[in-house]
């Protein structure tokens, strides 16, 4: 292969000398508009509680949403992902709390859809936050029951969709879960109603203070490798977003981030589907705390969003949302 160009004629510092000139020739920037925050929503009233294993992360009771959701249009996020901390006394084997229209995710999409209709809300289709064994589905025979899981988790789209959710966000990882879920909504008419579907999601260590989180990890006796994806394979992850996108999915998630970017580059050039990434709480936990304790910068979150985009994420759902947005404005 012919070498164009050669020192010393060719120096490629010439373009990084000064940041007005790095900044012209930059391939990938990153905006208010790449952003998705996570909100926890807890019961109670006038609550607002630190989450311990996440510095900088709060739960919010329903009458306190408009706290981080001001925020969230103060900075221009375009959308929030909802989770909730159901207390143990209304978790049961079946996650029926799922069902339930006044449930803390029913009410907090009444509230934003309400005072905040110009902000995107996510919301987890899942049983998880709402099963006392902590696992995304049901358990029959001491196994999780695929097909009896995804009759609950269409029930529990369309009540989401019925209360305003603009997009279901099936993160079960259940076979065959987003072709009953678009079924069920465009038979209720709920054409406008997008699913972006976990299609690749890790049986990752990464998610723990998540679980912490909702109110999952103490109650979760075993892994969830028998339906989350084995983290060793690649190819498996193709056939995953294939079938998603074939049964309806809009767009696609891929969780978690940073350790998988290979992933990333790989299904957005393979698909022709908005790819979103999940930087889940452990990634967030690691990066947030190394920050406080001065052992990195805060340059460091910004490196991880941006190393995201490079792999050819859409969007990134992170805890860092507001930190970054209010970095760029303070930017531009």
């Amino acid at each position: 292969m012919k070498t164009v160009g050669s020192y010393p004629k060719t120096r490629l510092r010439r373009l990084r000398k000064s940041k007005w000139l790095r900044n012209l020739v930059s391939e990938n920037n990153i905006s208010n508009n790449d952003l998705v925050l996570p909100i926890f929503i807890r019961e109670g009233k006038n609550k607002i509680e630190q989450i311990k294993s996440m510095p900088g992360v709060n739960r919010y009771s329903v009458d306190k949403l408009d706290t981080i959701l001001n925020e969230v249009r103060k900075f221009k996020i375009p959308m929030v992902a909802l989770f909730p901390y159901t207390p143990n006394n209304k978790k049961d084997d079946k996650g029926s709390e799922a069902l339930n229209p006044n449930n803390l995710i029913c009410r907090g999409l009444k509230v934003i859809k309400t005072k905040f209709p110009d902000i995107g809300v996510m919301c987890d289709v899942a049983l998880d936050p709402y099963t006392s064994h902590g696992h995304d589905g049901i358990i029959i025979k001491n196994k999780i029951d695929n097909d009896e899981t995804i009759k609950i988790l269409v029930k529990q789209a369309l009540l989401q969709a019925e209360m305003g959710c603009d997009i279901i966000a099936p993160s079960d990882m259940m076979d065959g879960r987003v072709g009953a879920i678009r079924k069920a909504l465009d038979k209720k008419k709920f054409y406008d109603v997008s699913i972006l579907s976990y299609a690749i999601k890790y049986a990752s260590n990464f998610y723990g203070p998540f679980r912490d989180a909702v109110g999952s990890k103490s109650k979760l006796k075993k892994n969830k490798k028998t339906y989350q994806m084995d983290y060793r394979n690649k190819l498996e992850s193709f056939r995953e977003v294939g079938l998603d996108i074939k049964e309806g999915a809009d767009l696609v998630m891929i969780k978690p981030g940073m350790f998988y970017l290979d992933i990333i580059s790989n299904i957005k050039n393979k698909f022709n589907v908005p790819v979103i990434v999940y930087q889940v709480s452990g990634e967030y936990s690691l990066l947030k705390n190394a920050i406080r304790n001065k052992i990195l910068s805060e340059d460091a979150m910004i490196e991880s969003i941006i190393s995201f985009k490079r792999s050819g994420a859409s969007a990134i759902v992170t805890y860092f949302a507001l930190e970054i947005a209010k970095k760029i404005k303070q930017i531009n």
